[in-house]
């Protein structure tokens, strides 16, 4: 099963149909991948050119991040156009169908202004930036191009699925927002006085959004447009400006490098491989099945990076054979769900290095601080199912036919991957951003010449899903800035602060870390991951440190209040991912989940007052001093 395949739809299905539309969507994944495939290609010669003769190709970071925003814009205008953008359904489901459609058709009128705003402000922005030039010289609107292309391109597929609803639906969808925004203009031209804040707009326009199914990156910037348009003095381009800067990062080159090597090693049977031979490892023993998948998050956690690749890899593999040895899926989907929650410390995890990035922390330093946390998490994991596997009849093993020896020397050279990773970047060699190109490298490299599963056809292929996924995280992280830039504008980080310190007042450090570790649970369920770390990473960091807590140690547990949150019922995002690979109801997965997420719950409390757990590794590596 395919990444794509395994995500939620948010609302409306795919686009289909008109020819012009599939022929613009073929388009559009071409360019987003030749743009991923141009910023790996790019990464590695400047890598290479460097270690050779000492010297940087100067225009090269201006170009990968320009081709990033590409692949950020491109594909994420392909992921409209799958319906791949996850949002909260649970309220909308319970709907009758004809309210729902309407619902989800007056959603689809929201997407399609933004995406045009997206389009439009751009083009402004871009009129009011004509004569500026990077450092290198080149013009500052290159930056800007792909938010125009992407915008249009969106605004086109959105249109598209829109007319595939009911005209009847279509109608009274743009109806009830016509009729909701002129009592909201009726409110603030006839009792200004009362008339709600920008603040009070964005929150309640992001809340109404996203509690009606619209997806997460949609909701955050409708939030994001009303408090510019309740402000009135900012001007409409900021909000492009700042979807453009929030990933013009060439630290965020990691996400879709990362998310590339994960999907390589699912298409150049890397992944098989290494399952079937944990699965040997494990043996016929009670709870088999669930340890394997346990170990199995923790070796593709250490690789990928994207929580939707590892989920997809691992679930793909283990929930059929769950079924087919007679196990509850429902418990298999449950486990798979709280294991991703266990990954989310190991690296290179994509919120690792987006935290490293929007607070200023070394990406080295969190990576360290993570792998002790996700060691407890995992030998918590697996006593727990020992321990609830006791009369569960033991599963056989299967086989694929492969000699052990012949698996154990595949699954070596899978391996090579987690050794690039962590042995490039302890070398010094490259950032963590630059490894993951070689990572990429290394993994088509084995699929094309040692396992020979890797076609000229499937590797574009394989570009194509990578830059649709990552485009939809990237997408979240633009979207996510926009939000975070209205709030520092109203002075919310201030207020957040001061609110937390009077909170803790006399309690102390404890109090403090129990209200944020609340708040990042209650934030990761509406959030996702990365917008929670984005607009709660830098607020609470600061405030951390003024109570003499680390900030890689107190990281590591926003990170981990972050995940619980993600992936619990009834409205964490990552659960709906990992219901989707499983093909189990979220209904079904409540009841076993929670004695996992117990567990975690209970781990993450030791991790947050026993500081050793993050710290002792990054001190030994010399990242605390």
């Amino acid at each position: 099963m395919s990444v794509e395949a395994a995500l939620p739809t948010a609302h409306a299905p795919a686009v289909r149909g008109a020819p012009f539309v599939g022929a613009l969507l073929r388009t559009v994944e071409i360019l987003a991948a030749i743009a991923l495939a141009a910023d790996l290609a790019l990464v590695i010669i400047a890598v290479l050119w460097r270690f050779a003769f000492n010297d940087t190709i100067l225009w090269a970071d201006e170009v990968a991040r320009m081709l990033l925003i590409a692949v950020a814009f491109l594909g994420g205008a392909a992921a409209v156009a799958k319906g791949n953008h996850v949002g909260i359904r649970i309220l909308r489901d319970k709907l009758a169908p004809h309210h729902a459609s309407r619902v989800e058709a007056a959603g689809l009128w929201i997407e399609l202004g933004v995406t045009l705003a997206v389009a439009v402000f751009a083009i402004e922005y871009c009129e009011s930036a004509s004569t500026q030039v990077t450092s290198t010289g080149l013009p500052q609107n290159l930056f800007m191009y792909p938010l125009v292309a992407g915008g249009f391109c969106m605004a086109i597929f959105t249109a598209a699925r829109l007319l595939a609803y009911p005209k009847t639906d279509i109608a009274m969808g743009l109806a009830g927002l016509l009729v909701l925004a002129g009592a909201v203009t009726l409110w603030t031209t006839l009792l200004p006085d009362h008339a709600p804040s920008p603040l009070v707009l964005m929150l309640g326009g992001f809340a109404i959004c996203l509690s009606s199914g619209i997806p997460i990156a949609f909701s955050l910037c409708v939030g994001a447009l009303l408090y510019i348009l309740g402000d009135g003095f900012i001007p409409f381009a900021v909000f492009a400006q700042q979807a453009s800067s929030g990933i013009d990062n060439f630290v965020l080159l990691a996400v879709p490098f990362f998310v590339l090597t994960g999907l390589a090693m699912e298409v150049n049977g890397m992944s098989v491989r290494l399952i079937e031979l944990l699965r040997r490892g494990v043996g016929e023993r009670k709870g088999g099945l669930n340890i394997v998948t346990i170990l199995s998050m923790v070796l593709f956690s250490g690789i990928s990076g994207s929580k939707l690749a590892d989920v997809t890899a691992v679930g793909t593999v283990m929930i059929p054979a769950m079924r087919r040895s007679g196990h509850d899926p429902s418990e298999g989907v449950a486990l798979l769900a709280a294991s991703a929650v266990m990954a989310e410390t190991i690296p290179p995890c994509i919120n690792l290095i987006i935290l490293g990035y929007v607070a200023n922390l070394s990406i080295g330093g969190l990576f360290a601080a993570g792998i002790y946390p996700a060691i407890l998490m995992a030998g918590a994991l697996i006593l727990g199912v020992v321990i609830f596997s006791k009369k569960a009849p033991p599963a056989p093993v299967e086989t694929s036919g492969r000699s052990l020896n012949n698996l154990m020397w595949s699954s070596a050279v899978s391996l090579g991957v987690i050794v690039i990773i962590f042995g490039g970047y302890r070398s010094g060699f490259a950032t963590a951003t630059e490894i993951g190109a070689f990572a990429v490298a290394y993994a088509l490299l084995v699929g094309r010449l040692v396992f020979r599963e890797l076609t000229w056809r499937s590797t574009v292929h394989l570009f194509i899903r990578s830059a649709t996924l990552a485009g939809m995280i990237l997408f979240v992280v633009a979207a996510s800035q926009t939000v975070a830039f209205s709030l520092t504008i109203d002075q919310v980080p201030h207020m957040l602060a001061e609110a937390m310190i009077n909170l803790s007042h006399g309690a102390g450090s404890w109090a403090f870390t129990i209200a944020s570790i609340l708040i990042l649970i209650v934030m990761g369920a509406a959030l996702e991951g990365a917008p929670a770390l984005i607009i709660f990473g830098p607020l609470l960091i600061p405030v951390a440190q003024s109570f003499g807590i680390h900030p890689l140690h107190y990281g590591i547990v926003l990170i981990v209040a972050m995940g619980l949150g993600l992936f619990a019922p009834p409205l964490g995002l990552g659960l709906y991912t990992s219901c989707a690979v499983g093909g189990v109801s979220l209904e079904a997965t409540v009841k076993p989940i929670a004695k996992y997420l117990a567990i975690l719950f209970v781990c993450l409390l030791l991790i947050a007052f026993i500081p050793d757990i993050t710290l002792s590794l990054p001190r030994y590596m010399g990242f605390v001093h």
